[in-house]
């Protein structure tokens, strides 16, 4: 079986994107993986599925599978490759889309300097609808946010959990690039307390209106940004009162820009998207 597929990414956070209305995708968790595999596939931190909606009042469906084969809820970064891709490949010609994803919809918008604001909805900061399950965690109240502590390598991590249609575990630390995030970002991922895993933001602000960020996301590793992320991280630090909007958020693989003015108003997203390069690959070829 052969696909056909587009490598692109938004501030290094990369993707092999997929157009599910003109070519049947049908693959296990295993395929996912091998796609996703930078020694024996194209090499990806999640796939990005383009498919025809299931409701009325939208223009697509989105679809997005970790580099480990799981199917998650939503990607920011790959929201803005998700517009560019349907625009290049003239599957649309409006500017603006709306789009289905697992938990609601998502309003996406090409500028014209190329690029692209995502309206991500509101924040979701009840602890169920994470979901997270805090019951016996030491707990701290800072400005208008709840910080919970989890215990991590010997030591406290006081994390704020924001849901951004997936969920996020963000905690502030002094100096993000010696921080140990490759070791602590594994046991946030999968800590008992978030039953359907989590991604681990690592926050340093730099002024009101900067910040620095890694993540370690779930079932991908630390990637070279996180849209999803950096807008959770930006709804912390504005609810811990370290932010003020808008934000700009350094990451690894560029800036991103995030605005949010409290309450449940939406998160505003604007970033770049990138076309790599077009292929074909045999999903025969691939490990099994």
């Amino acid at each position: 079986m052969k696909l056909q597929f587009t490598k692109m990414h938004g501030a290094g956070n990369d993707f092999v994107v997929l157009d599910g209305i003109h070519q049947k995708l049908d693959l296990t968790t295993e395929q996912w993986r091998a796609l996703a595999s930078r020694h024996f596939g194209v090499g990806a931190d999640q796939m990005l599925i383009v498919e025809k909606p299931t409701r009325e009042d939208v223009d697509f469906r989105y679809r997005i599978f970790n580099a480990d084969g799981s199917e998650v809820e939503h990607c920011g970064n790959g929201a803005r490759c998700f517009v560019r891709f349907v625009t290049d490949k003239g599957m649309t010609d409006k500017r603006s889309v709306r789009v289905e994803v697992m938990n609601g919809v998502i309003t996406l918008t090409l500028q014209d300097d190329g690029q692209v604001t995502v309206d991500m909805g509101a924040p979701e900061l009840e602890p169920a609808r994470v979901p997270f399950r805090p019951e016996g965690l030491p707990v701290r109240t800072q400005g208008e946010d709840t910080a919970y502590g989890l215990e991590i390598n010997g030591r406290t991590a006081w994390i704020s959990a924001v849901s951004m249609g997936n969920p996020h575990a963000v905690q502030v630390v002094d100096d993000v690039e010696n921080f140990p995030v490759l070791q602590d970002g594994p046991l946030i991922e999968h800590h008992v307390t978030f039953p359907n895993r989590v991604n681990a933001g690592f926050l340093q602000v730099v002024d009101r209106h900067t910040a620095r960020l890694r993540v370690f996301e779930r079932g991908a590793g630390e990637t070279l940004a996180c849209g999803t992320g950096a807008c959770a991280a930006v709804v912390a630090g504005i609810r811990r009162g370290l932010l003020d909007s808008p934000v700009k958020v350094h990451t690894h693989g560029g800036d991103l820009n995030i605005a949010w003015d409290g309450g449940a108003e939406s998160v505003r997203m604007t970033g770049p998207a990138t076309t790599v390069f077009e292929g074909t690959i045999d999903l025969a070829a691939l490990p099994a």
